[in-house]
């Protein structure tokens, strides 16, 4: 595969949705896009869309509900759990590559999954301790380097941490930048 990916960290659902939808106008497609997120219970990703604590229905309903309509909008949304992490939602690209991973749980959930995708052993791992540590993972997809500029430009924006690109050992054609 010759896919690349910018991926990224954030700490809420909020940061997440903004992520998503500015890569979404920005033209990236919902193929493109991977979410991995905690699955909490607490905040339901798409499956149900209402809050059940009366005070914090305002964010319930913007967190649980918005993001939940945007993950229904990637691509091959699912539940796994991972070993010794517990349930998360996963959609877009990744959902395949954990799949694989926790099938043959040997290289190891998120972070073997993240391996397999071109990240470094050492971030890979970084990764998978934000996650356990209940931040969402978002990354997209793309062989354009412009594209991938735009998308780590997004991810900086609104305030995504540990941004990184995959499989950049190989340089672009002559893009100096």
């Amino acid at each position: 595969m010759g896919d690349k990916a910018i991926i990224g960290i954030v700490e809420n659902e909020m940061q997440a949705v903004q992520i998503i939808e500015d890569l979404h106008n920005a033209g990236f497609s919902a193929d493109d896009i991977s979410l991995l997120a905690p699955d909490t219970g607490s905040h339901p990703l798409g499956t149900e869309k209402s809050s059940k604590a009366p005070e914090g229905a305002t964010t319930g309903a913007v967190t649980g509900g918005v993001l939940g309509g945007i993950v229904g909008l990637l691509a091959g949304v699912g539940s796994l759990a991972i070993p010794g992490l517990g349930p998360f939602i996963a959609a877009g690209p990744i959902m395949a590559a954990l799949s694989g991973a926790t099938a043959g749980a040997t290289a190891g959930g998120v972070a073997g999954a993240l391996i397999g995708l071109g990240i470094p052993e050492y971030e890979a791992k970084q990764y998978e301790s934000r996650m356990a540590a209940g931040n969402l993972l978002i990354s997209v997809h793309t062989d354009d380097s412009n594209q991938r500029t735009a998308a780590k430009e997004i991810f900086e924006r609104s305030g995504a941490r540990g941004v990184a690109a995959t499989a950049e050992s190989s340089p672009p054609k002559s893009s100096d930048r």
